[in-house]
């Protein structure tokens, strides 16, 4: 089959899963209002791939039809300067909003088919089989990875309910039958396929916890919760960022589903799960990073744009904080190129992934925070009176809008929508998730800091130390 368009994107979403959003379950999501303007993006992705072959696909080694260059297994430097070059311009089509779009549950699936530990001969073809079904059928993934936020200090088996969390039940002829839930699954009413995979560590004694495996979204036993809309149909104006790139996240809860023996990946295997994905090349990381990359630039493009409108560009201390935010946004492009080297060296040789790991886990959220402070600190009170696009409509008081809302060189309207902008990325529902999501990206931030003073670095930088002490 190869690469979909977004008409054929549109019509796999029509198969009957179960999506409950505001109390509702919603029997259709294509016709839901609030998930239009992000199916409409996703539809625009497959489509690109259609405009853009060249750039975007490769033949498949299967088939010979065009596929997602996300799915390419490179292991030269060129290879994955390909799926970085792809990578980045679908990620500027959304602005680098979109930490779920398809690129990067591809990119999982391609690290995951490389590694291919499952350590039980019954599961060793699955893997493969499904990283070729996602490539061949250009399916759209989603994944889920964490436990039911309960009582984090303890186990899934010590909870009050040790039920609470997704546990294989039992094992039949045709598959293990599962059981709890996982969060957080986004861009689930919108995906085909729903990934379930190791995240936390597992102890001995939690192996029906350790699971690894894929299924539609349409499974029966499986539905999701989903969290509020942000998309309130207040249009492309009023809300820029809300009306287009909001990709829902949900609550995945499994009632005795049944996953057949192929798709099955790890099934009780608590050393499988905790190794799992341990040394893989690094695709997904590096779509990571690329995507944070794009969104830091466009969070300073963003900056730049607010300080000039209101003519406070020529201060040397705003100069200071867009030069700041520009310098960081220069050095996350270096640590991106150094990255797919170092990917083709892992992919290669199993050389550790260390720049693009340091760079999305800890530089990436830093920067952002920083780039959405200074645009709430160059915004002033301009964030807050912004009037609406039906005011600029009414002949009454469009006039008056015109002349007391303009900026510098910019029309009003202009200005209001700059302004509208800002205000979606860091004041509005919207805004306020992306912050919170880009933090705890890869979990806790203070335990995904602490695994690099456990790396093979510290040794590297004390030994500095000693070499000078011993001189």
């Amino acid at each position: 089959m190869g690469i979909r368009t977004g008409s054929e994107f549109r019509e796999s979403l029509r198969d009957g899963r179960t999506i409950y959003v505001d109390g509702q379950r919603i029997s259709d999501v294509t016709a839901y209002p609030p998930f239009q303007g992000t199916i409409d993006t996703l539809a625009s992705l497959y489509d690109l791939q259609h405009e853009h072959r060249d750039l975007l696909t490769y033949a498949s080694p299967k088939t010979g039809d065009a596929v997602s260059l996300s799915f390419l297994m490179g292991d030269t430097v060129e290879q994955v300067d390909l799926r970085r070059r792809a990578e980045e311009f679908r990620c500027e089509s959304t602005c680098g909003l979109m930490g779920r779009m398809p690129d990067f549950m591809n990119a999982l699936v391609t690290d995951a088919a490389i590694m291919n530990l499952p350590r039980n001969p019954r599961f060793e073809a699955n893997l493969t089989r499904y990283y070729e079904d996602c490539r061949e059928n250009d399916w759209c993934l989603t994944h889920t990875l964490v436990d039911p936020q309960v009582d984090r200090s303890k186990g899934p088996g010590e909870q009050a309910d040790p039920s609470v969390a997704l546990q294989l039940v039992r094992e039949t002829d045709r598959g293990i039958i599962v059981n709890g839930a996982r969060m957080l699954s986004t861009l689930a009413p919108f995906a085909n396929e729903l990934w379930v995979g190791p995240f936390y560590p597992r102890k001995p004694g939690e192996e029906a916890y350790a699971l690894c495996f894929g299924v539609p979204i349409a499974t029966e036993g499986l539905k999701f919760v989903c969290r509020e809309s942000y998309d309130r149909g207040r249009g492309t104006f009023d809300r820029p960022l809300s009306s287009r790139f909001d990709e829902e996240d949900a609550l995945a809860i499994f009632e005795n589903v049944l996953v057949p023996w192929e798709r099955v990946f790890i099934a009780g295997d608590v050393e499988a799960s905790n190794a799992f994905l341990a040394k893989a090349p690094g695709y997904a990381l590096l779509q990571a990073t690329i995507r944070g990359m794009v969104k830091l630039k466009f969070m300073c493009g963003l900056a730049c744009y607010l300080a000039e409108t209101v003519g406070r560009s020529e201060a040397l201390h705003v100069q200071a904080q867009l030069g700041e935010l520009i310098a960081q946004a220069e050095m996350l492009r270096g640590a991106v190129q150094a990255g797919v080297v170092e990917v083709a060296a892992a992919r290669k040789e199993g050389q550790p992934i260390r720049t693009v790991a340091s760079a999305l886990w800890v530089f990436v959220p830093q920067a952002q925070m920083r780039a959405a402070e200074v645009i709430r600190q160059v915004s002033g009170s301009g964030l807050i009176m912004t009037p609406t696009e039906k005011d600029f409509a009414n002949p009454e008081i469009a006039a008056h809008l015109e002349r007391y809302l303009q900026g510098r060189g910019v029309s009003a309207k202009r200005r209001v929508q700059l302004f509208k902008l800002a205000w979606d990325i860091i004041g509005e529902q919207f805004g306020s998730r992306q912050l919170q999501y880009e933090w705890f990206y890869a979990g806790d931030p203070y335990f995904t800091r602490s695994r690099f003073y456990r790396s093979p670095a510290v040794g590297e930088m004390k030994g500095l130390v000693d070499r000078l002490l011993e001189r």
